[in-house]
């Protein structure tokens, strides 16, 4: 069986090579040359300047969607302009029903699916492979991130220093942004800079867009945007940043006893070249981090919880590595959260530096930390974790247009005295312009190993996976090996001893007179693993999963339903203790699973989802009900309820896993925003609520002072609860820039 799938995979790849266009990119022929300013410009969110008035517009804005090409149903003017230190845009969105503009949102890196929104994609390297994104909404949230391998992934976490103002008009809004050339990376001289355009009307679900207005064109698609030229004078001074802070912690225990604690740091950010970015942190301290969203695991294989550090964040998609499938994480040969943090505790960072970057046609990422010593008190004594080094190392080389072959090593175990070391290298092969035809086409393989003392066996792990991601038909194959012994001490691994398969195909097809649906997706996808440390030639089922959605449908309303079946096997190779005092005996397991879902449109005031998941689960049934319901007060108030709740009979025993949370966010402007969350699950029986204010006096310096209370719930059921600790911190930074 093994062999027939590597035989089935060696024919994907040749299929994909024959395939091969010549030319692996594609030229819209968008193109604008940047104004050059004379006077100065004061940020107000209006365009009243004299450069602003004499400067020329940006080439026609077309609908991308609903109507691919078309003019758009409003009109929108962009225009550009440089001086020797900024790159200044301007839009003037005109709207024929402005009372209908939606704004809701105002906070830092705020998810604007729900408003009326302009995005700008800069891509300064004219790579056609990462870029910079900026993004904003009529209220004015400031967004970033940057965009990774072609839209492979965007990583918002990214924050950049630039500055943005909105301001409303009787015929629309107009947004006036200012991009310091400090806060990109570009080759001074560059003649020609990527760039795109999109402006997004919420209530129509229309998008219009500068360059490649294609339903098959992602806007992140860096290789799809069109042409800027003007900044032959543009200068990043000596690239230097340095950000020092200054922390203040009061703690109370449980057991009453009180302290304070205070601290500093720095981080130093250098442009060793124009396109390489040295990262240094010293003495650093994550304290206005945002708490992970509760789970519960149901599962017999680790949860998956993802990286919120902002140092760990800063341009972490240098390290990506082996796309698969699919928006969860099975298998990463490098995980970031397995430094500074160690079964749920926090191992103070002694320094840490970071080499990202372009060299020719090669991208960089180089990590080095050192943690301090530190002390654990728990239920089994006190615990002393030696101070540690950890190296992570990853380069790729450009091939064509958005392919490349890589390498990465990584050294270091978090929680063991012996060495660990993991080796890895893959290949992507991508074209968005298959054939001639402009679609998206794409294959990825990698091979990984690990390298542990005192540890034999299957210690390696490869795949490929391709992909052909286009709007009407959406389809992919996967297949990944995992060894027994393949354990990445520097990574995540949720199965290990498996060959997984996964094919998946969706036909979205936009029907124009249907019930008032804007596009419809009709889904399969086929899941199995076998475990491969069976004795030899044998190969065990251990899951086989076969997901279908006959109505997934998204209306011109903006709302959406769902209706899934399920069919479940799952082979449990011993006992199971699925909840406390439930265990589920070794063996086979055949159930269905139906899902039935809603969500209301977000542009609404009140918003409101709702999932059920029933129907057989294992030796019984079981009901999973999520909820969420939103009230919004555009621009400044936001509040989410949501529960998540598994009511389960099987043979063994019944029991009841429930998650609430309950998010509160107000913001009194784009740079002064509160955000509450308060969150309860009856597997830990711990109430927790975080509260967490950000200040931004001007981009680049911020003042946080975050708010932690737990409380234990004494016994379960019922309101009785304990105090189980506080937490009051106050964390101040400044940038300074040379």
């Amino acid at each position: 069986m093994r062999g027939n799938r590597i035989t089935a995979v060696s024919l994907l790849i040749a299929l994909a090579v024959a395939l091969w266009p010549v030319r692996a990119g594609g030229q819209n022929g968008a193109s604008f040359t940047v104004g050059r300013m004379t006077g100065k410009i004061t940020l107000d969110g209006v365009l009243d300047e004299s450069d602003w008035t004499q400067a020329a517009t940006l080439g026609d804005i077309r609908q991308r969607e609903p109507q691919p090409g078309v003019a758009a149903t409003e009109r929108t003017e962009v225009k550009l302009l440089v001086d020797g230190d900024n790159l200044y845009i301007g839009v003037l969105c005109y709207d024929s029903e402005p009372e209908k503009i939606v704004g809701t949102q105002m906070r830092r890196d705020a998810l604007l699916q729900p408003d009326d929104r302009i995005q700008i994609l800069l891509d300064p390297f004219h790579d056609r492979r990462n870029a910079f994104y900026f993004a904003t909404n009529p209220a004015g949230a400031l967004v970033d991130g940057l965009i990774i391998e072609n839209s492979q992934s965007i990583n918002y976490d990214w924050n950049a220093i630039w500055d943005v103002r909105v301001k409303r008009f009787d015929q629309g809004w107009c947004a006036e942004f200012a991009i310091p050339f400090k806060s990109l990376s570009f080759t001074p001289g560059q003649a020609v800079w990527g760039f795109n355009f999109s402006r997004y009307i919420i209530r129509k679900l229309e998008e219009d867009r500068w360059a490649a207005p294609r339903l098959d064109v992602q806007f992140t698609q860096v290789s799809e945007a069109g042409e800027l030229t003007g900044f032959a004078e543009a200068e990043q001074g000596r690239g230097l940043d340095v950000r020092p802070f200054a922390l203040g912690r009061w703690v109370r225990e449980q057991n009453g006893n009180t302290r304070f604690e205070g601290d500093a740091g720095a981080d130093v950010f250098y442009n060793i070249t124009p396109g390489l970015r040295l990262t240094t942190t010293i003495n650093t301290d994550f304290a206005e981090t945002e708490v992970d969203d509760r789970q519960i695991n149901l599962t017999r294989f680790p949860l998956f919880f993802p990286e919120k550090r902002a140092f760990f964040l800063e341009n972490a998609g240098a390290f990506t590595f082996g796309r698969t499938a699919g928006s969860t994480s099975e298998m990463l040969p490098f995980f970031s959260r397995r430094i500074g943090l160690l079964g749920g505790r926090e191992v103070p960072i002694l320094a840490g530096t970071k080499l990202t970057g372009k060299v020719g046609k090669y991208d960089l990422g180089v990590l080095a930390v050192r943690t301090r010593e530190t002390s654990f008190s728990d239920a089994n004594g006190k615990q002393t974790i030696e101070g540690k080094t950890f190296f992570v190392g990853r380069v790729k080389r450009n091939l064509f247009k958005q392919s490349y072959f890589g390498g990465m090593y990584t050294e270091g175990d978090p929680g063991s005295a012996t060495s660990s070391r993991t080796l890895g290298a893959d290949l992507r092969l991508a074209t968005a312009n298959l054939l001639g035809s402009q679609r998206n086409f794409s294959v990825d393989l990698f091979a990984s190993q690990t390298r542990k003392t005192g540890v034999s066996g299957d210690a390696s792990a490869y795949g490929v996976f391709v992909n052909y991601p286009n709007d009407r038909w959406d389809a992919f194959v996967e297949w990944r090996h995992i060894g027994r012994a393949y354990n990445p001490a520097l990574g995540f691994v949720a199965r290990r001893a498996v060959d997984k398969l996964y094919v998946g195909a969706v036909y979205k097809p936009r029907p124009k007179h249907f019930l008032n649906v804007r596009q419809m997706f009709n889904e399969m996808f086929y899941t199995e693993y076998r475990r491969n440390d069976q004795a030899p030639g044998v190969s065990t089922l251990e899951t086989r999963r076969f997901f279908t959605a006959p109505i997934n449908w998204r209306f011109n309303s903006g709302d959406r339903v769902e209706f899934n079946w399920v069919p479940t096997f799952e082979r449990l190779y011993q006992p199971f203790e699925i909840a406390d005092g439930v265990k589920l005996p070794a063996g086979g397991y055949r159930f269905t699973r139906w899902r039935a879902e809603f969500n209301t449109a977000t542009k609404r005031k009140w918003e409101a989802g709702a999932t059920w998941w029933f129907g057989t689960f294992f030796s019984g049934h079981s009901d999973q009900i999520e909820t969420e319901l939103i009230y919004k007060i555009a621009p400044r108030f936001r509040v989410a309820f949501q529960t998540d709740q598994t009511f389960a009979r099987l043979k063994e025993g019944s029991f009841v896993a429930r998650i609430f949370a309950t998010r509160v966010d107000y913001a009194f402007s784009p740079f002064l925003t509160v955000s509450n969350l308060v969150q309860f699950d009856n597997e830990s029986r711990n109430l927790g609520w975080q509260s967490r204010v950000r200040w931004i006096p001007r981009p680049g310096n911020d003042l946080f002072v975050v708010f932690n209370q737990g409380w234990e719930q004494r016994q379960l059921g019922g309101f009785n609860f304990r105090t189980a600790g506080t937490r009051l911190t106050g964390k101040l930074q400044y940038t300074f820039r040379f």
